[in-house]
């Protein structure tokens, strides 16, 4: 193997390894939060069920702060302007702050109507809202992290997250076990403890994350004060990776109510509808592995094609999209192999287990476009190419919603659905992000995209 394709292959394993790790992390926080509540009861149980569906679904859609602030950060660096970047990395932090304030405020005063809309029971609702009402506080904290996150990626450092990450979940599980249960002169405060031991421990992994970004800014002489101009830019270049969030968590959506559809027209069976969420459910996990690379991506691509490198910028995509094939083959074979027996490891009901089956496999035959798409998705970020993968998303949608609620209304089977979004939205993903990294629009060198 050449030393050039050894080095590449060290320099995205460096980047992509400790960033998997750090998003694998991410969902033990509120899998550590349902370990200690579930003990509580069924209620508050389903409550935090119900408040962490609206809290992710808040922070998700302002995961534009880690990407944006990648790409940005990365370009500056690769041009060697150290201090610019920082620069631009502190006008990442407070458009979270500025972002976060008023969201918190917003979602804890209308934490009771938020969760309302899901329909639940009154019980149930009134945990949520309890929950939600205390845990919006982690909000500003969350999009703290998510920017300075972002700063250190793009600054090439993945590892620095990877501790905070694994931090910050050691202290929340020791901070909902002592809250919710009480310990010493701690009182016991039941759902209301696990609501504050997390946003306490996002605190901590804010002021950690944020106090790194500021000691490098500090010493590169980058200001600290809140740029107007440079708030708005970051702003500006945050809303192309907005509408693209709200595109793709528009098409699960609208996945999962074509088999609501589909569950409905059979007599109203919970089957399909409890195994199209195991499957999603599993197929999210896996796409953490394609996401790490996604992640390697957008910092190597801003920093090549900051440094003006085309060349390089090239290499390492097509580098970076034999990783992205090799790694769906891998998880593609492995959940095929795996398909008949992981139902059994979420629910005893045995017609979910054989209906689990036939989708997972096709999830597995659709893992190494998914690897593709992922890492494209990352090499076009970084590249500040927003903008079309915003009018790509919106194209996706509009071509796939209709036909896969058409799919459904027409009889065709959970499988079938899962055929059509396999096809279809991965499918045209796929053919809009090959389409574009074989052109030359997207390759804008220098500081700014």
């Amino acid at each position: 193997m050449p030393v050039s394709t050894r080095a590449l292959d060290r320099e995205i394993a460096r980047l992509a390894v400790p960033a998997f790790l750090a998003l694998v992390a991410e969902p033990l926080f509120l899998l550590g939060d349902a370990a200690v509540v579930g003990h509580l009861g069924t209620r508050e149980l389903a409550g935090l069920g119900l408040a962490g569906t609206v809290l992710t679904t808040v922070v998700g859609l302002c995961v534009f702060l880690a990407y944006g602030t990648t790409a940005g950060v990365a370009r500056q660096l690769g041009a060697g302007h150290r201090r610019a970047a920082l620069a631009q990395g502190v006008d990442g932090l407070w458009l979270a702050v500025v972002i976060g304030l008023p969201v918190t405020l917003a979602t804890s005063v209308l934490a009771h109507p938020l969760v309302g809309l899901f329909g639940a029971s009154a019980g149930v609702e009134d945990a949520a809202a309890t929950y939600l009402r205390i845990a919006a506080l982690g909000t500003t904290p969350l999009l703290l992290v998510l920017a300075s996150t972002g700063v250190l990626r793009g600054l090439q450092d993945t590892r620095t997250p990877l501790v905070v990450a694994v931090l910050g979940n050691a202290a929340n599980l020791a901070l909902n076990i002592a809250l919710v249960y009480g310990a010493g002169p701690v009182p016991r405060l039941e759902l209301a403890g696990s609501a504050l031991g997390s946003v306490l421990a996002q605190a901590g992994m804010a002021l950690a994350l944020t106090a790194v970004v500021v000691r490098a800014a500090r010493r590169e002489g980058a200001s600290l004060r809140p740029d107007r101009a440079g708030i708005r830019a970051a702003g500006r270049a945050g809303v192309p990776l907005l509408v693209r969030t709200l595109t793709l968590r528009a098409s699960l959506l609208v996945t999962t109510a074509a088999v609501v559809l589909a569950a409905g027209s059979a007599s109203g069976d919970a089957v399909p509808i409890a195994t199209h969420q195991l499957a999603l459910t599993i197929w999210s996990f896996l796409a953490y592995v394609l996401d790490a690379i996604a992640i390697a991506a957008q910092a190597i691509t801003g920093r090549h094609l900051g440094a003006g490198d085309v060349a390089a910028t090239r290499a390492v995509t097509r580098r970076m999209v034999r990783w992205g094939v090799l790694s769906g083959i891998v998880t593609g074979a492995l959940l095929a192999a795996g398909s008949p027996w992981l139902g059994a490891v979420f629910t005893p009901d045995h017609a979910v287990r054989d209906a689990l089956v036939p989708v997972l496999l096709v999830a597995a035959a659709a893992q190494p476009a998914a690897g593709v798409v992922f890492v494209l998705d990352g090499v076009l970020i970084g590249a500040g190419d927003g903008r079309y993968l915003a009018w790509a998303g919106l194209a996706v949608l509009g071509g796939y919603a209709p036909l896969v609620l058409l799919t459904s209304a027409l009889g065709a089977g959970l499988a079938g659905v899962w055929v059509v979004f396999g096809v279809l939205f991965m499918g045209g993903r796929l053919v809009t992000l090959v389409r574009r990294a074989r052109g030359e629009t997207w390759l804008v060198t220098g500081a700014t995209a």
